[in-house]
Protein backbone atom coordinates (compact mmCIF):
# COMPACT_ATOMS: atom_id res chain seq x y z
CA UNK A 1 0.00 0.00 0.00
CA UNK A 2 1.67 3.60 -0.73
CA UNK A 3 3.22 5.40 1.94
CA UNK A 4 0.65 8.40 1.61
CA UNK A 5 -2.34 5.99 2.59
CA UNK A 6 -0.60 4.26 5.42
CA UNK A 7 0.06 7.99 7.19
CA UNK A 8 -2.40 8.60 9.07
CA UNK A 9 -3.43 7.36 12.92
CA UNK A 10 -7.12 7.27 13.60
CA UNK A 11 -7.76 6.16 16.92
CA UNK A 12 -10.16 7.63 19.39
CA UNK A 13 -7.01 7.27 21.85
CA UNK A 14 -5.37 9.81 19.70
CA UNK A 15 -1.79 10.07 21.24
CA UNK A 16 -2.54 8.77 24.41
CA UNK A 17 -0.80 5.62 24.45
CA UNK A 18 -2.19 4.69 28.24
CA UNK A 19 -5.39 5.31 27.20
CA UNK A 20 -5.33 3.05 24.03
CA UNK A 21 -4.62 0.21 26.22
CA UNK A 22 -6.45 0.64 29.17
CA UNK A 23 -8.91 0.56 26.27
CA UNK A 24 -7.97 -2.52 24.59
CA UNK A 25 -8.37 -4.20 28.32
CA UNK A 26 -11.90 -3.09 28.58
CA UNK A 27 -12.68 -4.42 24.73
CA UNK A 28 -11.34 -8.10 27.21
CA UNK A 29 -13.76 -7.57 30.23
CA UNK A 30 -10.70 -6.62 31.79
CA UNK A 31 -11.05 -3.19 34.25
CA UNK A 32 -7.04 -2.95 36.23
CA UNK A 33 -5.62 -1.00 33.30
CA UNK A 34 -8.67 1.45 33.42
CA UNK A 35 -8.58 1.74 37.11
CA UNK A 36 -4.73 2.74 36.93
CA UNK A 37 -5.09 5.05 34.48
CA UNK A 38 -7.99 6.90 36.12
CA UNK A 39 -6.42 6.67 39.63
CA UNK A 40 -3.25 8.49 37.25
CA UNK A 41 -5.42 10.68 36.21
CA UNK A 42 -5.92 12.23 39.71
CA UNK A 43 -8.10 15.68 39.89
CA UNK A 44 -6.59 17.19 36.76
CA UNK A 45 -10.01 17.31 35.60
CA UNK A 46 -9.46 17.98 31.94
CA UNK A 47 -7.84 14.45 31.33
CA UNK A 48 -10.14 12.97 33.58
CA UNK A 49 -12.89 14.31 31.98
CA UNK A 50 -11.41 13.35 28.22
CA UNK A 51 -10.47 9.97 29.29
CA UNK A 52 -13.42 8.49 31.14
CA UNK A 53 -15.46 9.84 27.82
CA UNK A 54 -13.41 7.56 25.54
CA UNK A 55 -13.04 4.74 27.67
CA UNK A 56 -17.02 4.79 28.31
CA UNK A 57 -17.35 4.84 24.50
CA UNK A 58 -15.66 1.50 24.18
CA UNK A 59 -16.76 0.49 27.90
CA UNK A 60 -20.52 0.53 26.66
CA UNK A 61 -20.70 -2.65 25.05
CA UNK A 62 -18.61 -4.89 27.23
CA UNK A 63 -19.28 -5.81 30.51
CA UNK A 64 -15.47 -4.92 32.33
CA UNK A 65 -16.82 -1.66 34.11
CA UNK A 66 -19.87 -3.66 35.92
CA UNK A 67 -17.51 -6.23 37.17
CA UNK A 68 -15.26 -3.45 38.23
CA UNK A 69 -18.50 -1.68 40.35
CA UNK A 70 -19.33 -4.96 42.31
CA UNK A 71 -15.62 -5.73 42.84
CA UNK A 72 -15.52 -2.20 44.84
CA UNK A 73 -18.80 -0.50 45.05
CA UNK A 74 -17.09 2.51 47.04
CA UNK A 75 -15.03 3.07 44.51
CA UNK A 76 -15.11 6.40 43.21
CA UNK A 77 -13.59 6.14 39.71
CA UNK A 78 -15.37 3.05 39.28
CA UNK A 79 -19.27 4.81 40.50
CA UNK A 80 -18.12 7.77 38.07
CA UNK A 81 -17.89 5.14 35.27
CA UNK A 82 -20.74 3.40 35.90
CA UNK A 83 -22.71 6.53 35.38
CA UNK A 84 -20.22 7.29 31.80
CA UNK A 85 -21.47 4.02 30.28
CA UNK A 86 -25.18 3.99 31.65
CA UNK A 87 -24.85 7.96 29.93
CA UNK A 88 -23.09 6.51 26.91
CA UNK A 89 -26.00 3.84 26.35
CA UNK A 90 -28.49 6.24 26.93
CA UNK A 91 -26.82 8.31 24.15
CA UNK A 92 -27.24 5.28 21.80
CA UNK A 93 -30.59 4.49 22.18
CA UNK A 94 -31.72 7.98 21.42
CA UNK A 95 -29.79 8.46 17.91
CA UNK A 96 -31.00 4.52 17.39
CA UNK A 97 -34.84 5.93 17.55
CA UNK A 98 -35.37 4.89 21.35
CA UNK A 99 -37.90 6.61 22.14
CA UNK A 100 -40.90 6.87 24.73
CA UNK A 101 -40.79 4.58 27.88
CA UNK A 102 -38.01 3.13 27.37
CA UNK A 103 -35.72 5.67 26.55
CA UNK A 104 -37.03 7.77 30.22
CA UNK A 105 -36.08 4.57 31.89
CA UNK A 106 -32.75 4.49 30.58
CA UNK A 107 -32.33 8.41 30.75
CA UNK A 108 -33.52 7.66 34.45
CA UNK A 109 -31.10 5.06 35.37
CA UNK A 110 -27.84 7.24 34.66
CA UNK A 111 -29.33 10.30 35.93
CA UNK A 112 -29.22 8.25 39.48
CA UNK A 113 -26.07 6.66 38.52
CA UNK A 114 -24.73 10.46 37.98
CA UNK A 115 -25.68 11.35 40.99
CA UNK A 116 -24.63 8.86 43.55
CA UNK A 117 -21.22 9.35 41.77
CA UNK A 118 -21.77 13.32 42.23
CA UNK A 119 -22.57 12.59 46.08
CA UNK A 120 -19.16 10.51 46.39
CA UNK A 121 -16.92 12.75 45.03
CA UNK A 122 -18.43 16.25 45.12
CA UNK A 123 -15.53 17.88 43.85
CA UNK A 124 -15.78 16.08 40.44
CA UNK A 125 -16.54 17.62 37.44
CA UNK A 126 -17.81 14.27 35.55
CA UNK A 127 -20.73 13.36 36.86
CA UNK A 128 -22.61 16.72 35.80
CA UNK A 129 -20.76 16.17 32.40
CA UNK A 130 -22.70 13.06 32.30
CA UNK A 131 -26.12 15.11 33.47
CA UNK A 132 -25.40 17.62 30.59
CA UNK A 133 -25.03 14.69 27.91
CA UNK A 134 -27.93 13.25 29.32
CA UNK A 135 -29.81 16.23 28.57
CA UNK A 136 -29.54 16.13 24.78
CA UNK A 137 -32.25 12.96 24.98
CA UNK A 138 -34.69 15.89 26.44
CA UNK A 139 -36.00 17.14 23.38
CA UNK A 140 -39.81 17.82 24.11
CA UNK A 141 -40.31 19.96 26.91
CA UNK A 142 -44.18 19.01 27.31
CA UNK A 143 -42.64 15.72 28.74
CA UNK A 144 -39.46 16.48 30.40
CA UNK A 145 -36.59 13.99 31.69
CA UNK A 146 -35.51 16.32 34.26
CA UNK A 147 -36.71 20.12 35.24
CA UNK A 148 -32.65 20.73 34.97
CA UNK A 149 -32.90 20.50 31.67
CA UNK A 150 -35.47 23.41 31.11
CA UNK A 151 -34.32 26.31 33.16
CA UNK A 152 -34.52 29.60 31.94
CA UNK A 153 -31.49 31.14 30.96
CA UNK A 154 -30.06 34.09 33.13
CA UNK A 155 -29.58 36.74 30.59
CA UNK A 156 -32.92 35.50 28.21
CA UNK A 157 -31.07 35.61 25.04
CA UNK A 158 -30.72 31.88 24.56
CA UNK A 159 -33.56 29.74 25.32
CA UNK A 160 -34.20 27.50 28.09
CA UNK A 161 -31.43 24.64 28.53
CA UNK A 162 -29.24 22.92 31.39
CA UNK A 163 -27.77 25.99 32.52
CA UNK A 164 -27.64 24.80 36.34
CA UNK A 165 -25.97 21.68 35.26
CA UNK A 166 -23.68 23.91 33.45
CA UNK A 167 -23.02 26.22 36.50
CA UNK A 168 -22.50 23.32 38.28
CA UNK A 169 -19.71 21.88 36.09
CA UNK A 170 -18.34 25.55 35.60
CA UNK A 171 -18.06 25.71 39.25
CA UNK A 172 -15.73 23.07 39.75
CA UNK A 173 -13.82 22.98 36.90
CA UNK A 174 -14.02 26.38 34.97
CA UNK A 175 -14.68 26.11 30.96
CA UNK A 176 -14.86 21.95 31.27
CA UNK A 177 -14.25 21.57 27.16
CA UNK A 178 -16.77 18.38 27.28
CA UNK A 179 -19.65 20.16 29.89
CA UNK A 180 -19.77 23.18 26.45
CA UNK A 181 -19.60 20.67 23.81
CA UNK A 182 -22.50 19.22 25.54
CA UNK A 183 -24.33 22.09 26.61
CA UNK A 184 -23.61 23.05 22.36
CA UNK A 185 -24.73 19.49 21.51
CA UNK A 186 -28.03 19.93 23.52
CA UNK A 187 -29.49 22.98 22.01
CA UNK A 188 -28.40 21.72 18.18
CA UNK A 189 -30.53 18.55 19.60
CA UNK A 190 -33.23 21.22 19.98
CA UNK A 191 -32.45 23.19 17.02
CA UNK A 192 -32.45 26.66 18.47
CA UNK A 193 -29.78 29.02 20.14
CA UNK A 194 -27.01 26.73 19.76
CA UNK A 195 -24.64 29.58 17.14
CA UNK A 196 -25.86 31.64 19.96
CA UNK A 197 -24.48 30.02 22.44
CA UNK A 198 -21.34 29.17 20.95
CA UNK A 199 -20.36 32.75 19.78
CA UNK A 200 -21.26 33.98 23.52
CA UNK A 201 -18.56 31.30 25.12
CA UNK A 202 -16.17 32.35 22.60
CA UNK A 203 -16.59 35.76 23.26
CA UNK A 204 -16.12 35.54 26.81
CA UNK A 205 -13.65 33.12 27.73
CA UNK A 206 -10.64 33.59 29.00
CA UNK A 207 -7.28 33.27 26.79
CA UNK A 208 -6.20 29.60 26.07
CA UNK A 209 -9.09 28.35 26.62
CA UNK A 210 -10.27 25.54 24.19
CA UNK A 211 -14.17 26.23 24.30
CA UNK A 212 -12.72 29.36 22.30
CA UNK A 213 -13.04 26.96 18.86
CA UNK A 214 -16.95 26.29 19.68
CA UNK A 215 -18.34 28.53 16.75
CA UNK A 216 -16.11 26.32 14.53
CA UNK A 217 -17.64 23.20 15.64
CA UNK A 218 -21.57 25.02 15.07
CA UNK A 219 -20.56 26.36 11.92
CA UNK A 220 -19.60 22.73 10.85
CA UNK A 221 -22.84 21.37 12.14
CA UNK A 222 -24.74 23.88 10.20
CA UNK A 223 -23.34 23.38 6.93
CA UNK A 224 -23.79 19.09 7.58
CA UNK A 225 -27.19 20.04 8.33
CA UNK A 226 -27.51 22.28 4.89
CA UNK A 227 -26.43 19.20 3.48
CA UNK A 228 -28.73 16.96 5.19
CA UNK A 229 -31.57 19.47 3.75
CA UNK A 230 -30.31 19.09 0.03
CA UNK A 231 -29.61 22.86 0.15
CA UNK A 232 -26.22 22.09 -0.90
CA UNK A 233 -24.25 25.71 -0.95
CA UNK A 234 -20.77 25.39 -2.72
CA UNK A 235 -18.55 24.77 0.33
CA UNK A 236 -16.67 28.12 -0.83
CA UNK A 237 -19.75 30.26 -0.43
CA UNK A 238 -20.31 28.99 2.96
CA UNK A 239 -16.82 29.45 4.56
CA UNK A 240 -16.19 32.27 2.82
CA UNK A 241 -17.31 34.87 5.51
CA UNK A 242 -16.02 37.12 7.70
CA UNK A 243 -17.73 35.68 10.73
CA UNK A 244 -16.67 32.51 10.11
CA UNK A 245 -12.63 34.09 9.16
CA UNK A 246 -13.14 36.24 11.98
CA UNK A 247 -13.26 32.74 14.71
CA UNK A 248 -10.76 31.02 12.39
CA UNK A 249 -8.58 33.43 13.65
CA UNK A 250 -9.57 33.55 17.32
CA UNK A 251 -9.22 29.99 17.50
CA UNK A 252 -5.85 30.50 16.23
CA UNK A 253 -4.91 33.68 18.25
CA UNK A 254 -6.50 33.25 21.50
CA UNK A 255 -6.15 29.45 21.76
CA UNK A 256 -3.14 27.82 19.66
CA UNK A 257 -0.55 30.65 20.37
CA UNK A 258 -2.17 31.40 23.46
CA UNK A 259 0.03 29.36 26.96
CA UNK A 260 -2.66 26.88 28.07
CA UNK A 261 -4.10 27.79 31.05
CA UNK A 262 -2.23 26.49 34.59
CA UNK A 263 0.96 25.30 34.33
CA UNK A 264 2.79 24.33 30.96
CA UNK A 265 4.62 21.07 31.69
CA UNK A 266 8.42 21.20 31.29
CA UNK A 267 9.60 20.40 27.80
CA UNK A 268 6.06 20.47 25.99
CA UNK A 269 5.48 23.63 24.25
CA UNK A 270 2.10 25.46 24.49
CA UNK A 271 0.75 24.45 21.17
CA UNK A 272 1.06 20.67 21.26
CA UNK A 273 -1.22 20.81 24.59
CA UNK A 274 -1.91 17.75 26.82
CA UNK A 275 -2.00 14.60 24.87
CA UNK A 276 -5.91 13.39 24.60
CA UNK A 277 -8.43 13.15 22.11
CA UNK A 278 -10.31 16.72 23.07
CA UNK A 279 -7.12 18.67 21.90
CA UNK A 280 -6.87 16.26 18.53
CA UNK A 281 -10.28 17.46 17.79
CA UNK A 282 -9.97 20.73 18.39
CA UNK A 283 -6.31 20.91 16.60
CA UNK A 284 -8.75 19.56 13.39
CA UNK A 285 -11.33 21.98 13.52
CA UNK A 286 -8.93 24.40 13.92
CA UNK A 287 -6.80 23.52 11.07
CA UNK A 288 -9.71 23.01 8.84
CA UNK A 289 -11.60 26.17 9.77
CA UNK A 290 -7.82 28.16 8.88
CA UNK A 291 -7.56 25.90 5.23
CA UNK A 292 -11.56 26.25 4.05
CA UNK A 293 -11.88 29.64 5.50
CA UNK A 294 -8.70 30.97 3.76
CA UNK A 295 -7.44 32.46 6.44
CA UNK A 296 -3.97 30.56 6.05
CA UNK A 297 -1.26 30.36 8.74
CA UNK A 298 -2.57 26.53 9.27
CA UNK A 299 1.27 25.14 9.12
CA UNK A 300 1.30 24.99 12.55
CA UNK A 301 -1.93 23.50 13.42
CA UNK A 302 -1.21 20.62 10.88
CA UNK A 303 2.35 20.49 12.29
CA UNK A 304 0.72 19.87 16.20
CA UNK A 305 -1.46 17.31 14.55
CA UNK A 306 0.81 14.99 13.15
CA UNK A 307 -0.29 11.85 12.08
CA UNK A 308 -3.89 11.98 14.06
CA UNK A 309 -6.16 12.74 12.17
CA UNK A 310 -9.58 12.87 13.39
CA UNK A 311 -13.08 12.12 11.75
CA UNK A 312 -14.61 15.33 12.41
CA UNK A 313 -14.96 17.90 11.04
CA UNK A 314 -13.72 16.26 7.87
CA UNK A 315 -15.91 13.58 7.63
CA UNK A 316 -18.85 16.04 7.99
CA UNK A 317 -18.26 18.40 5.40
CA UNK A 318 -17.18 15.95 2.84
CA UNK A 319 -18.70 15.82 -0.45
CA UNK A 320 -18.39 11.63 0.30
CA UNK A 321 -17.71 11.34 4.31
CA UNK A 322 -15.50 7.98 2.80
CA UNK A 323 -13.45 10.27 1.38
CA UNK A 324 -12.62 12.58 4.41
CA UNK A 325 -8.89 11.27 4.53
CA UNK A 326 -8.46 12.59 1.40
CA UNK A 327 -9.70 15.95 2.28
CA UNK A 328 -7.92 15.94 5.29
CA UNK A 329 -4.61 15.10 3.23
CA UNK A 330 -5.32 17.90 0.85
CA UNK A 331 -5.98 20.65 3.00
CA UNK A 332 -2.44 19.51 5.13
CA UNK A 333 -0.70 19.59 1.86
CA UNK A 334 -1.40 23.06 1.15
CA UNK A 335 -0.96 23.91 4.57
CA UNK A 336 2.64 22.75 4.64
CA UNK A 337 3.60 23.65 1.13
CA UNK A 338 1.94 27.34 1.48
CA UNK A 339 2.75 28.23 5.47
Amino acid sequence: MPAEVMDLIVHSAGRDDELRLAMEDLQMDRWLSAQQLLRTSGTNWALRTSRSQVLAVGAAQSQAIEAWRQEEPENVNAVMMWARVLTQRALRAFRDGVRGDELHGATYAANQACRTAASLWPADPVPGVCLLALAQTDVDRSWPHDPLNWVEHRDGFLPPGPWTLLNWVHSRHPYNREAYHRTLQVLQARGAGDLDFALWVASTAPEGEAVTLLPLYAFVETYRRSIARSQRASVIAFWATEDKAHYARRGLDWWFHAPAPGPIPVGRQHQHRDPDTCALADLNHLGHALTATGVGHAHEVFTAIGPYATPAPWALVATNPAWWMDDFRSARNRALTHP
